[in-house]
């Protein structure tokens, strides 16, 4: 490992690491997915079923199904490798959405029970392509600042594509069924993880003999560690779930339209994207545990600010800040459940940070939901930003616990384990 990676890793020299660019492409392109299949089957499901309500339930199961099943899904990864995991669930996934598509086509033919359940089927085998990319990224990056470095490249690219998402299906829809964009989904998906699936890298993560290792050891032992960054995450998905909904109020209550909401959410993004990069461009002097508590409570106390908002202007600036915690994070989140996890869950320890911050989103938007009916949005942003800070007092306890050393003593520790890693 040369000094130069070590003390200012740059994103070129991430993308230089053999086969990452080919790696990361390809998982990207499959990833799009994400941003396009959700949109396309909602409005197709409307469409068929002429009914939000119907809508609604549907879509709540192909969320919940997806969501809170990914981190048996990255289990399978982990027990069996990607190549003998990932396609079984990618064939199932395009088909059932095929089946959707079908079963949509024609406005008023299917039933809401079928549709419900195919959703649910569909959501339940959602390949978790995200966690299985982080996993490669730990073992094809050779010291911890270059790790850090491709987690918040990882992270910013997903930030746009789950905004590039919903535009393709805008795109989709003016000339065509919405059902189409679920065929488009699908595509996207089956290529992508073809692609993944064939690079090297992937290719040599086999699981060996994760198998018996983990049944000796037990889930809890594999998966030690995780507890604080699975907090973390899920008080920032319930910051991101509540912004949402609250700045839709906000700005209905003071007569702006959904396009003054848009501008408002895309300067949070903006923010994030900005606060990604940044994170993965400083050399940090403390622990990623230390870090997290701080990131966490930035977040919080931004959101602090955004109650004290007296227009749309000045909650656009505090959501931009907010937005600068928003990605590093998560990013961090993501860093101390691969460091913490056994070899052999890695991808596992992903997938649950990843369904703490998607149930944290849902749990936000329910509450946000409660709370605007009762109290002021000044209100409603002040008690989410009490929450999130709560969950960095939790993140923080768990830091103090662990101790921390500084991140430079951990540098070469991502590269251990060889063959173990691999699974």
């Amino acid at each position: 490992m040369s000094s130069t990676s070590v003390v200012r890793p740059s994103y070129a020299a991430v993308l230089r690491i053999p086969y990452a660019r080919r790696t990361f492409a390809a998982a990207l392109l499959g990833r799009l997915s994400y941003g396009i299949v959700p949109l396309s089957v909602m409005l197709a499901v409307t469409r068929a079923s002429g009914s939000y309500a119907v809508a609604g339930v549907v879509m709540a199961l192909f969320s919940g199904t997806s969501v809170f099943l990914s981190p048996a899904r990255a289990a399978l990864i982990d027990r069996h490798g990607p190549r003998r995991a990932l396609v079984p669930m990618v064939a199932a996934y395009t088909a059932l959405l095929g089946l959707l598509t079908v079963t949509v086509w024609r406005p008023g033919v299917a039933s809401p029970l079928v549709l419900g359940a195919v959703t649910a089927a569909a959501g339940a085998c959602t390949p978790p392509l995200g966690p299985t990319m982080r996993a490669v990224w730990g073992r094809i990056a050779d010291d911890r600042a270059l790790v850090q470095r491709a987690y918040s490249l990882d992270a910013v690219a997903e930030e746009l594509l789950f905004v590039s998402g919903p535009l393709l299906v805008g795109v989709v829809v003016g000339f065509a069924p919405p059902a189409l964009g679920i065929v488009v989904g699908a595509a996207l998906i089956a290529a992508g993880t073809a692609a993944f699936v064939a690079s090297p890298p992937v290719r040599d993560l086999t699981p060996g003999g994760v198998r018996a290792r983990v049944r000796g050891k037990g889930r809890r032992r594999v998966l030690r560690g995780i507890g604080r960054p699975v907090i973390a995450a899920a008080g920032v998905g319930l910051a991101l779930g509540s912004v949402e909904l609250l700045v839709v109020a906000f700005a209905e209550g003071r007569g702006h339209g959904s396009d003054s909401v848009a501008w408002v959410l895309a300067a949070m993004s903006a923010g994030s994207a900005v606060g990604g990069l940044a994170n993965g461009a400083v050399v940090w002097r403390t622990s990623a545990g230390l870090r997290l508590p701080l990131l966490v409570a930035g977040l919080g106390l931004a959101l602090l600010g955004a109650a004290l908002a007296p227009g749309l202007g000045t909650l656009a600036s505090a959501m931009a800040v907010a937005g600068l915690f928003v990605a590093p994070a998560i990013t961090t989140a993501y860093l101390i459940a691969d460091e913490t996890a056994a070899p052999e869950a890695r991808v596992q320890a992903g997938a649950w940070v990843n369904t703490a911050v998607n149930a944290g989103a849902t749990a936000g938007t329910a509450a946000a939901g409660l709370l605007v009916g009762g109290l002021s949005t000044g209100w409603c942003f002040a008690v989410t930003g009490a929450v999130t800070l709560l969950a960095a007092v939790a993140a923080a306890r768990g830091a103090t616990r662990d101790g921390g050393a500084p991140e430079e003593e951990t540098v070469g520790k991502v590269g251990d384990g060889g063959a173990a890693r691999a699974a």
